[in-house]
């Protein structure tokens, strides 16, 4: 048995120089790492392999069914042109002259159930014929959509990294979206301020797209679905966890009545976030089945494809869990809580949040991915805090910290950065300058604005 200090070292080594150094894939990476961590951590050795295993299948069973319902939802918005439609009814709300705040108002609500790649794909076409129509700066609308899409990818479940997050933090997913939300909003505005004024630094055209493909005509608007049944498959699990979550927090108060405890029963049921995306996946799937009419077959196709794109992700999660869970084995939080708290007093809990951060931002800047960073992160702070009652605030402040860290320092090992880059017709040197930046820029606000919150709603 090894040094717990010196346990944790050697597992970030295998994530970081696995997928890194090697280009291994990040679940045969954390798989690796977890298996190491084990063998080295205490207990019964003839168990140490066996209880990877297990905490796998632990956290598959928690976060696996709202992943693939998830990735349903996004294919099926896409496809059947609700996506389209919000991002139009948005459009007329705030007018063409706010289209740069319409894209981003798109970006932040349409990544909630699906991919930042996908969202950036979905919303181009319309900044390319804004700016053609009105000759608004390029650059403006495609930084204000990015960093729209960014901010709730890392911040709102269902979403795979703030969802392992609440799971590793054993944070209510109810409490996980409406706190993302809260603090993600006020984020989002002062970091559209902030690309107003930083798009006017550049001069940077808007250039054809590599595809020799002519770009596609938007489809009109008597061939998308109506408003309600567009916006539902994203609104509908958030209604339902949170009546849940308040639901099961007013049956806990001392004194709480019989059609209390009886009504948190039923929310507990229908408030399920398993069950709660069934609904939104049946939902989407109808409405992309009403509009488009697919075949029995084709609708097969896409399901499938979605459930496939899903299982990666899903299988990166779980090994992300395997892998925090033999980090807790290991007993590393008391030799990392004497390095961060040896001066005592001071700032307390705010010092962990800084450190929840620090840490995502390296193994973000080293590595690329943010779900990889939010899950390596998320462990190894899990691992120091112990018991969530020592924090003087809500822990999911602390998964706040650690997602906006992961957002930090988005460059060229980042697929998001090559989608910003290619996609939207820059050099690499100006993506750097443009887009490395702005998301740069709002991790370190939203970092703020989780601080603000935590010191002035503890809700501890």
């Amino acid at each position: 048995m090894s040094h717990p200090l010196v346990i944790l070292a050697l597992g970030i080594g295998i994530v970081i120089g696995a997928i890194l150094v090697l280009r291994v894939n990040a679940f045969i990476a954390l798989i690796a790492a977890a298996f190491a961590v084990s063998l080295c951590a205490p207990g019964e050795v003839g168990q140490k392999i066996a209880r990877v295993g297990i905490e796998f299948g632990t956290t598959a069973g928690k976060i696996g069914i709202v992943i693939a319902f998830a990735a349903i939802i996004g294919d099926c918005l896409t496809r059947s042109g609700a996506a389209d439609r919000i991002v139009r009814f948005l459009m007329r709300l705030l007018g063409e002259k706010r289209a740069p705040a319409a894209l981003m108002a798109s970006g932040f609500v349409l990544s909630i159930p699906v991919f930042f790649d996908t969202i950036f794909y979905l919303l181009l076409p319309l900044a390319r014929s804004t700016h053609r129509r009105t000759g608004m700066r390029y650059l403006l609308l495609i930084l204000a959509m990015g960093a729209g899409a960014s901010i709730t990818h890392s911040m709102v479940p269902p979403t795979p990294g703030p969802l392992i997050l609440a799971d590793i933090f054993k944070i209510d997913l109810g409490a996980m979206i409406m706190l993302g939300l809260a603090v993600s909003l006020p984020t989002g505005i002062l970091v559209y301020c902030f690309v107003a004024w930083w798009a006017r630094k550049f001069d940077i055209p808007m250039r054809p797209l590599a595809s020799a493909l002519p770009e596609p005509a938007p489809l009109p608007d008597a061939q998308l679905p109506g408003l309600l049944v567009s916006v539902l498959p994203i609104i509908l699990p958030v209604i339902l966890i949170s009546i849940n979550t308040i639901a099961s927090s007013l049956a806990r108060v001392p004194g709480a009545g019989e059609r209390i405890v009886d009504a948190a029963q039923i929310t507990a049921v229908i408030g399920n976030p398993s069950l709660a995306m069934l609904f939104s996946a049946a939902i989407a799937a109808a409405v992309l089945a009403a509009r488009r009419r697919p075949g029995r077959a084709e609708m097969s196709r896409l399901i499938e494809s979605s459930l496939t794109s899903a299982g990666l992700i899903i299988l990166i999660t779980s090994a992300g869990g395997a892998f925090g869970a033999m980090l807790k084995e290991a007993q590393i939080g008391a030799s990392i809580e004497r390095t961060f708290f040896a001066s005592g007093g001071g700032i307390g809990g705010m010092k962990l949040l800084l450190a929840g951060f620090l840490v995502a931002f390296v193994i973000k800047f080293a590595q690329g991915s943010s779900t990889v960073s939010m899950l390596t992160a998320g462990a190894m702070m899990a691992a120091m805090i112990g018991a969530p009652e020592t924090l003087g605030f809500h822990p999911v402040y602390l998964a706040l910290a650690i997602g906006w860290g992961a957002q930090c320092g988005n460059w060229m090992n980042d697929s998001g950065f090559w989608v910003f880059a290619k996609m939207g017709g820059l050099t690499e040197v100006e993506a750097l300058k443009t887009w490395t930046v702005t998301v740069s820029l709002t991790a370190i606000v939203g970092l703020a604005m989780t601080m603000a919150f935590a010191a002035l709603l503890p809700l501890a």
